[in-house]
């Protein structure tokens, strides 16, 4: 337990300059400022995961895995929408649509082109073979994250992201919740991160200590993600550096980082399937709510019905996103991550990030890379679709119709159910 506060008092800390500068109105540069803040949001987000972590012994495996991935992002979710809601003040045409769509993308394709591979590799360094196999449970995830990224190409279509979205999305996202709710509870394993130190207090303290992490992270994210947000497009244009590409990929690195460490906490404990899950669950609540989420902000900000408009350059932003999605699920449909799966999504993904940047200054090109690449991704997921037609199939029959699961392949059994949380 004295290891755990002794982590608790470390990241509060660490958020302690941020909260400084922002009671005193202080301003220390834009570099500065993007240091300070961007580490209390980093900070914030360890302690909101390790409160939901905590809780996992006290709600169902499949509904504390989606809390824990929908708390874990609540920093990525802060940043993206104020840029959204000071896009609907400044009017379309202003940058801030721009970054409101850099950060959403870049988000998602982070999660998918680093931290997914990441788990397969520190499964396979630790010795536990070269994939990570899911359960039958778990095609519940990978069914409802087939069917956002589909209706993101609806989105692409469109070229613009409507309240009619955040409704179509939101109640994706909802009937997800509703569907893993029933999954089986929690084991009697410890716990993989600190927070397994909760574990040994009764039940009310438990509970207290959770809504305290949570309490004080929400306070740091909602102190920090305004001038965070801002200092990063100052620290851009201080630099020289493409502003759309660094809130496109460092904000990213410091709003998922919480949630990746959890997730490969989960390997180094021996429960890759969980670390996986949680991930793709990740994935599941970026791709609907934080999208669908975007048009509310910036309605809010306009102070009417608006919707977020994709230009050329977003537009193919978001369908580059969507194409690695859809590659990224071909992947899981035999229900595995294999460690040639992890190189093929970490490869093409620093393809599209090394292209990015040696194009960064020619608009035209750039567009035309983020196609080609897509078609890359949506090429070779479509082989993959048709090889494993059937398995597709059965994937979805299961995720959306099977009330309980087991393996793939298998009987329902006790001890199954109770292995895999």
């Amino acid at each position: 337990m004295r290891r755990f506060l002794v982590l608790v008092a470390a990241a509060v800390l660490a958020a302690v300059p941020a909260l400084a500068l922002r009671l005193m109105g202080a301003k220390v540069g834009p570099i500065g400022e993007t240091a300070a803040y961007g580490v209390a949001i980093l900070s914030a987000g360890f302690l909101l995961s390790w409160g939901a972590e905590a809780a996992e012994r006290h709600v169902s495996r499949g509904l504390i895995i989606a809390a824990v991935a929908l708390v874990t992002v609540l920093p990525e979710y802060a940043v993206d929408l104020y840029y959204a809601f000071q896009a609907g003040k400044a009017g379309p045409g202003s940058p801030y649509v721009h970054y409101a769509a850099a950060n959403m993308t870049g988000a998602n394709r982070l999660l998918v082109g680093l931290g997914w591979p990441l788990l397969v590799a520190v499964h396979w360094a630790r010795g536990g073979g070269r994939e990570v196999e899911l359960s039958r449970s778990n095609a519940v995830e990978v069914s409802f994250l087939l069917i956002a990224s589909l209706y993101a190409f609806v989105i692409v279509l469109k070229d613009s992201i409507t309240l009619l979205d955040f409704a179509v999305l939101a109640a994706l996202f909802g009937a997800y919740i509703w569907r893993v709710q029933g999954a089986p509870g929690a084991d009697e394993d410890e716990e993989p991160g600190p927070a397994a130190a909760l574990n040994a207090l009764p039940v009310r303290k438990q509970w207290t200590f959770m809504a305290a992490l949570t309490l004080v992270a929400c306070v740091i994210i909602l102190a920090s993600a305004e001038p965070f947000a801002e200092a990063m497009v100052h620290s851009g244009r201080l630099l020289g550096l493409n502003e759309f590409l660094l809130i496109q990929w460092l904000a990213p690195l410091a709003s998922e980082a919480p949630a990746v460490t959890i997730a490969v906490l989960f390997v180094v404990a021996g429960r890759a399937a969980n670390g996986l899950g949680a991930l793709v669950s990740d994935k599941i609540n970026q791709w609907t709510l934080l999208v669908g989420m975007l048009p509310l902000a910036m309605s809010l900000g306009a102070g009417a019905v608006a919707a977020l408009p994709l230009d050329a350059r977003q537009a193919e932003e978001f369908f580059l996103t969507a194409a690695q999605s859809l590659f990224a699920l071909a992947l899981l449909l035999r229900l595995r991550l294999g460690l040639g799966s992890a190189v093929a999504l970490v490869g093409l993904f620093g393809v599209q990030v090394g292209l990015a940047f040696i194009y960064r200054n020619d608009e035209a090109r750039t567009v035309t890379t983020l196609t080609m690449l897509a078609w890359i991704y949506l090429g070779l997921a479509a082989i993959l679709f048709l090889v494993n037609g059937r398995r597709m199939l059965d994937l979805l029959r299961a995720g959306l119709l099977e009330r309980r699961m087991g393996k793939v392949g298998a009987p329902v059994r006790p001890e199954v159910v109770r292995g895999q949380r």
